[in-house]
Formats: structure tokens, C-alpha cells, sequence
């Protein structure tokens, strides 16, 4: 992705070796579906409150230096977020509050509760901010197969696919299902819920394509890491075998089938995964 040199965004909190972080504010409402649905575990908001030390992860200045790139490049992308879904929501008559980002070490507070690094990403609708630990980026590299910066922008477009579900008001209804559902039905919302955000991410590489600001392999990045994180792939690797009815976010085919979709279309209105009868 061609982004060095280009302006960030304002939006961004750097809590980076900072002890305790700072409270957000908000908080009180852990069940909500958005808030805690982090990219690779699946969790729910059950697993949000961790008996965590109320302590960030101490950072020197050497290490805080070695992430200034990464930091520069997740701000670059969110200013780009920012002026696409301003443009696209006002089409639709509505406004586009900017989430905040939020960079952290180790553990932080957010108005949904501790934060941690082994969470992963996560946006929290209770502050309208997005969690990121950069050591994720590591993460997705070595750990999970998905190098590139521009599967990177895929993580953070995708958060930020929470927020626009948040804005709709479409996280809050399938969040007053989940008293009326089974777990199994519950997580049939969820991973709809997952897929269009994923879409989401993909409608704005679409525009960022547009602005001449793609990469050769970029498209191939985003698409590796959603294949690298699809439930199916995840639970394979950690106990050999899948198990479907427990799936939150959607296979690594599904994951890649939206995110794809949302690049090839641009429309913002191809992407209602609630009611497509094949995912």
C-alpha cells in the first residue's frame, strides 16, 4: 500500500508503555455482540472482564521507536477510512462520528472492559474506539502466515466495519436476539455479523483502489489473512477437528468470499449478509 509520506488521522490515543492506561469512557454494557468479537478467538463478551493487572506492558523508548512505523502506517490507513465512509454514509444521509484509535501495550482499560493483547483488535461501541496492540502485526506475520501491511489495513478496516454496524444500529439488534437464541442460533448471527464487516473492509479497498493508492499484491494480502483467521482454519489447527455450530466470525472461504465481494462492488448496499441464504 503506497501510504508513507501521506497525512494520519487525529483519532488516534497512543497508550503505549503507558502504566494502566487511561479509563474509557462509556462502559457497563459487556453483552453487547460488537464490542468484544475479537478477530481470531471468537470470543464473547463473557471473556472480556480478565484477571488482568491493571498495568500496560512497560515499553521503552527503543521499543516504542521500533513501532513508530507501524503506528504511522495504522494512522495513515484510519484517515483514509475516515474520508471514504464520511463520503459513502453521507450518500446515504447519515453522519460519520469518527472512532477513535486506540494503541496500547500489553493490557489497557477500555469502556468495555480490560484489554489485552491476546484478545487481539477489537472495537468497543461503548466509546466508539478501536483496540490495537501492534504487536498483532507480528502476530499475523509469524504467526498466522499473513504478511504484508496491507493485511494489516484489512484488521483495522474491519474494526472499523464494527463501527459502521454500530452506526447503522445493526449490531445493537442482532444483540437483542441473543436473550431469545440458543448459543448455536446466537452464533449464526454473530458470524453474519463477522462477514459483513469483513465486507465492509472490502467496499473501502475498493475506493482505495480508486485513489491509486493499491499495490500489486495488496488485494492478496487482505485475502490471506482472511483466510488465515477463518474459524474452520483455526479450530483445525488448535484441536484438529471443527466444530461448525461454534463458529462466531465464518470460514476462511466465507471471510474471503465478502471481503472480496465488498472490493468488487463498492456498494455498501450489496453487503446484507442477514439475509443472503448462502454465505
Amino acid at each position: 500500500m503506497l501510504w508513507q509520506g501521506r497525512k494520519g488521522s487525529d483519532n488516534v490515543e497512543d497508550r503505549r508503555g503507558v502504566s494502566g492506561g487511561q479509563v474509557a469512557v462509556g462502559g457497563g454494557i459487556l453483552g453487547v455482540i460488537a464490542l468484544v468479537l475479537n478477530l481470531l478467538l471468537g470470543g464473547d463478551g463473557s471473556n472480556t472482564q480478565l484477571p488482568l493487572p491493571n498495568q500496560g506492558q512497560p515499553m521503552s523508548t527503543e521499543q516504542k521507536a521500533a513501532q513508530d512505523q507501524e503506528a504511522q502506517f495504522v494512522s495513515v490507513v484510519l484517515k483514509d477510512l475516515e474520508d471514504t465512509w464520511q463520503q459513502l454514509l453521507a450518500k446515504e444521509g447519515k453522519d460519520y462520528p469518527k472512532p477513535t484509535l486506540v494503541l496500547f501495550s500489553g493490557v489497557t482499560q477500555s469502556g468495555c472492559g480490560n484489554a489485552s493483547a491476546s484478545t487481539g483488535p477489537f472495537y468497543c461501541p461503548a466509546d466508539q474506539k478501536l483496540y490495537i496492540d501492534l504487536s498483532f502485526y507480528d502476530d499475523l506475520k509469524e504467526r498466522f502466515g499473513a504478511p504484508g501491511d496491507f493485511a494489516m489495513a484489512y484488521v483495522v478496516a474491519h474494526e472499523v466495519g464494527h463501527h459502521i454496524q454500530y452506526l447503522l444500529g445493526i449490531s445493537d439488534k442482532v444483540q437483542r436476539l441473543r436473550s431469545r437464541l440458543s448459543e448455536e442460533e446466537y452464533n449464526q448471527y454473530s458470524v453474519r455479523l463477522e462477514l459483513q464487516a469483513d465486507f465492509f473492509a472490502g467496499v473501502w479497498a475498493h475506493y482505495e483502489k480508486g485513489k491509486g493508492y493499491l499495490e500489486a499484491n495488496d488485494i492478496e494480502e487482505a485475502l490471506n489473512a482472511a483466510n488465515a483467521i477463518g474459524d474452520d482454519r483455526l479450530q483445525k489447527e488448535a484441536q484438529g477437528y471443527v466444530v461448525p455450530e461454534s463458529f462466531t466470525h465464518g470460514t476462511s472461504a466465507q471471510r474471503m468470499y465478502w471481503f472480496k465481494k465488498g472490493f468488487d462492488t463498492g456498494d455498501i448496499n450489496q453487503g446484507d449478509t442477514f439475509n443472503a441464504t448462502e454465505l
